[in-house]
């Protein structure tokens, strides 16, 4: 893969305007200086996601998730740097050298592109093995499943060999290391056997991300040992409460809904009848993570779960976690069958159409499922149960839309409107007063003791630096004053020493700072999420000029006071450059102190 120079980046960078960007993926409301929209990387319902063109970034204030138009192309698809610095350069009509750029990235890079060579690979071998003489039993497993060839070549299906040890030979002849095939999740390894398979006598099924590259595995074993299921575990690119099998395809579908599922093989039946739209989650109960990555792509889903006890209760966890992400939830009946698949094979593509047409909406199938809790027969668990609905019906708040919920109700449970009405508001009453006492309690800090006194210092003084960074960009002309006392060697964290670093380096070059720029210098996702909300900051607001000026150089004389506490514990006395170095520091300390 191609590496880039700083400046061409930089170029990259500044063709592409981080509001144009983002508007395509997310909508967009300008306040003040500012864009709001609802975070594409959490629930929320309430706009916390910030876009400023000024400094060229964006944060959200909910969940953290920030920095330029790299690191939202990077988060968002799931692209490389270099694939998120391709796909601008061509947007912004920019040609990219052949050469390679800076080393900010090469290593993160490097690293995700050889996982993603190495679970390639391992697909090319499973596909490979199932269509040879040792693959006969998965073959005759999917063809007792009804699937054609064309499906199971479309889904790239395959076979892991009986033998534990195959797949590790087989990498390792292609040249992968083991530290690599560690990190894979492919291979596991122990002091007896060495390197061994993770999968092996197993139908195997590739899970892509949404750009078609392969990120991990499920694998369904073939005889009778346990797990019957075995999924890839997570790593370096593969997140399973971040990704949905079947969504490279679905994603591209026509149709106005997705089909949600339990299963690998659900999700394949659906697709090889018709419905291009079928996804579901990895071997594990659907997450925010995948109501967020749902909700780009739909605003409707269509719950199609096995038909029994464990499905109905998957299906009740999940339409709130769909809700919150703002997607509409219907529950299609499997009834006498018990999952997708087996009704397809059972009916029909046509008939499996027509239940999707009768797909019950979520709200009332909780409560259908609510009422199997009550005699309705026996006029106290009648009592109960209305009284529970009305519970329920207090959760929406639009008026408009909590009376037509209170008329379907009614309706179908055979209650006059407006008793069902008045239970309603009692309830909602009641239940705003508990909120109301409830909110009053305020949680007390239980901390207490030298330990904590210590930690509570140790978080002030990173605080202090992390608030310094934030005023000098912010702040026209106090660099230049705070630089003649802090030098980017005072800042002891780590992270903000490099920023720092940066920083100064950007004042000395071009006499401003462009912090857009700085979060491309930083490889890890953790790290420039740090930054970005390091740059969006808020910094209180004091009441005078005099307030301001005491609480800058109150935080300039913690930091220079910190640093020369560290080093007068770490410095050498035969360092002597160290040690005159310690000196000044502490004559300017004085001086800070003296006029401050």
């Amino acid at each position: 893969m191609p590496y880039y120079p700083d400046d061409i980046v930089e170029e990259v960078r500044a063709g592409n305007d981080i509001i144009d960007i983002i508007s395509g993926y997310v909508r967009l409301t300008r306040k003040g200086n500012s864009y709001f929209g609802l975070c594409p990387f959490h629930s929320e319902k309430s706009p916390s996601f910030s876009v400023v063109p000024g400094k060229q970034m964006y944060y959200c204030f909910g969940c953290g998730a920030g920095g330029n138009v790299f690191t939202f192309l990077m988060q968002y698809e799931n692209f490389t740097f270099a694939e998120a610095v391709e796909t601008l350069a061509t947007r912004a009509n920019i040609t990219l050298p052949k050469s390679g750029y800076g080393a900010a990235q090469k290593a993160m890079d490097d690293r995700k592109t050889k996982l993603l060579a190495v679970q390639k690979d391992a697909a090319k071998y499973y596909y490979m093995l199932l269509r040879s003489e040792r693959g006969k039993r998965a073959i005759d497993y999917f063809k007792g499943r009804r699937l054609t060839e064309e499906t199971m070549r479309r889904f790239g299906l395959g076979y892991s060999d009986q033998y534990s040890g195959s797949l590790y030979s087989y990498l390792r002849k292609l040249g992968y290391e083991d530290e690599l095939l560690r990190d894979s999740g492919l291979v596991s390894f122990d002091e007896k056997r060495g390197g061994y398979d993770k999968f092996w006598n197993r139908a195997m099924f590739p899970i892509m991300d949404i750009h078609g590259k392969v990120i991990g595995f499920g694998g369904r074993v073939m005889g009778d040992a346990k797990p019957k299921y075995l999924n890839s575990p997570e790593t370096p690119i593969f997140d399973k409460s971040r990704n949905l099998y079947g969504l490279n395809i679905a994603r591209k579908t026509r149709r106005t809904y997705l089909l949600l599922c339990e299963g690998y093989m659900d999700v394949i039946a659906l697709h090889q009848a018709g419905f291009d739209n079928a996804v579901a989650s990895l071997g594990t109960a659907l997450t925010p993570g995948h109501a967020v990555l749902l909700s780009r792509y739909t605003k409707e889903v269509c719950l199609t779960y096995d038909s029994d006890g464990a499905g109905v209760k998957a299906a009740l966890r999940a339409i709130p976690i769909l809700q919150e992400a703002g997607i509409a939830a219907k529950i299609v009946n499997m009834q006498p069958s018990k999952d997708p698949d087996e009704f397809i094979g059972a009916f029909g593509a046509a008939a499996y159409e027509e239940r999707i047409l009768q797909a019950e909406n979520s709200f009332l199938f909780e409560i259908r499922i609510l009422e199997q809790q009550y005699d309705l027969d026996d006029p106290q668990g009648k009592t109960q149960f209305y009284n529970e609905t009305a519970r329920r019906l207090c959760a929406f708040s639009e008026k408009l839309e909590r009376d037509n919920y209170i008329e379907a109700v009614a309706a179908k449970y055979r209650i006059a409107t407006e008793d069902l009405k008045k239970l309603v508001n009692r309830y909602g009453g009641a239940m705003s007063r508990e909120g109301g006492l409830y909110a009053a309690g305020k949680p007390k800090d239980t901390r207490f003791g030298k330990a904590a006194a210590e930690q509570k210092k140790e978080d002030g003084f990173k605080q202090s630096q992390k608030l310094l960074l934030t005023w000098l960009i912010q702040e026209d002309g106090l660099f230049l004053r705070v630089r003649k006392y802090i030098s980017p060697e005072d800042f002891t964290e780590e992270l903000y020493q490099k920023a720092a670093k940066l920083l100064y380096e950007q004042y000395d070059r071009n006499g401003s700072f462009a912090p857009a720029q700085i979060v491309s210098m930083f490889a890890k996702e953790e790290e420039q999420r740090e930054i970005a909300g390091m740059f969006h900051s808020g910094l209180k607001q004091l009441k005078t000029p005099e307030e301001k000026e005491k609480a800058l150089w109150d935080t300039v004389i913690r930091i220079k006071g910190g640093s020369i506490r560290r080093r007068s514990k770490t410095i050498p006395p035969s360092d002597l450059d160290g040690m005159m170095k310690l000196v000044e520091d502490k004559r300017q300390l004085e001086e800070l102190e003296r006029l401050h």
